[in-house]
């Protein structure tokens, strides 16, 4: 019996709702379904001097993977709907963008078909709508012109994948070329959402375990309390650092943390002298110190001394245990105490093994309902790349 010529009106028909909500996932949406467990182990790993992408790396190629095998079995059940699906498909993807009002996940997966990230469709296509069309043409071309080469080096390609029994495609070379190219941008695209979605999620993260682990108590700003306290920044709020410690009356530190790498010292740069040394807080006066930490910076970078010169201190988080260095900037600027200070690194990794298993992740990013209000969630991933 023939196939039915199914006209195919979005591409979010043919993948399942798990999957469109990973795909779509935004960065606290992400460590309800990891996990917290896994999550404490990465800002642990990160607490004790480990990078995050090393760190995060298991998780983006899970879900690199998880959505790599869903895009498989789009084609796939896609082809057992209709017999022109493959043929139609760039077609489709266009049709697609040049309609108005697309969800992110429809604009992204008929992106994807055509080899596109959002990054690529704004240098490509300049965003023209109109230009959709020639570049669909030009795609078709190009993947014709290659699949006729391979035919004549090494012959036909055909073969058949079956998923249940009951959904079954047939391969060919142009199968496989349009499958393998909407995986590659789709994992390309995925990489860079990743570098950005887990970077912003797990700033909060650290943060938020390392002063708690040092024994400062979150609260929700404006503050009605002035001791041993800090607070995030959040969405809605002017951004002027990642979180606001006060000590005492008149005493206080801004923190600013950024997974940069030495590639970017202009960025760290920014943030010596982004902020300014005194702040008003009811009707009292705060001198702000500024402790600003980093992936690395190089080695004949002027950074440090130019920290130093605005009263502020840049902490490298590669450096093995680097939570001492910050308990010690604090005891040298606000008199404060606390046993990480003394200890030597093998009771440190303890002493963070054992505090990280009290630290209240949810609080940070929002999803306990003590502080579910005070953020503004993050939108969903955006894959600029």
């Amino acid at each position: 019996m023939p196939k039915k010529k199914n006209k195919l009106n979005s591409l979010t028909e043919l993948i399942s709702p798990k999957d469109i909500d990973l795909l779509s996932a935004s960065g606290s949406q992400l460590v309800e379904q990891i996990g917290l467990d896994v999550v404490r182990g990465v800002v642990l790993d990160i607490l004790k001097g480990k990078n995050l992408r090393d760190s995060t790396e298991s998780l983006t190629r899970r879900r690199i993977a998880t959505l790599n095998l869903a895009t498989m079995e789009l084609f796939i059940k896609g082809s057992a709907n209709s017999k022109d699906f493959l043929n139609q498909l760039p077609k489709t993807a266009t049709d697609i963008l040049s309609k108005g009002n697309l969800s992110k996940v429809e604009r992204w997966l008929a992106q994807w078909i055509l080899g596109l990230t959002d990054k690529a469709f704004q240098n490509v296509l300049r965003d023209d709508p109109d230009a959709i069309a020639g570049y669909r043409d030009r795609y078709i071309q190009i993947c014709d012109e290659v699949i006729a080469a391979r035919k004549t080096d090494k012959g036909t390609l055909q073969g058949e994948i079956t998923i249940n029994g009951n959904q079954k495609a047939q391969i060919n070379w142009l199968w496989m070329t349009y499958l393998l190219n909407t995986i590659g941008a789709q994992t390309l695209a995925i990489r860079g959402s990743e570098k950005s979605a887990y970077g912003k999620l797990f700033e909060k993260l650290v943060l938020g375990s390392l002063l708690h682990i040092l024994g400062f108590k979150q609260i929700i700003p404006p503050p009605q309390e002035y001791e041993k306290v800090f607070w995030l920044t959040s969405r809605n709020e002017k951004r002027e650092s990642d979180a606001t410690l006060l000590y005492e009356l008149g005493q206080g530190v801004r923190f600013d943390i950024g997974f940069i790498g030495r590639g970017n010292p202009e960025i760290s740069l920014d943030k010596v002298t982004r902020f300014e040394r005194e702040i008003s807080l009811g009707r009292s006066k705060f001198f702000m110190a500024t402790i600003i930490l980093v992936d690395r910076i190089g080695t004949n970078s002027k950074i440090e001394r130019m920290a130093k010169e605005v009263q502020g201190t840049i902490i490298q988080m590669s450096a093995g245990y680097w939570p001492k260095q910050v308990a010690q900037v604090l005891n040298k600027t606000l008199g404060f105490k606390h046993d990480l200070t003394r200890m030597n690194d093998s009771e440190i990794e303890k002493y963070l093994q054992n505090a990280m298993r009290k630290v209240p992740l949810e609080q940070f990013i929002g999803l306990s309902e003590n502080f579910g209000n005070q953020y503004v969630k993050e939108e969903e991933a955006q894959y600029l790349v």
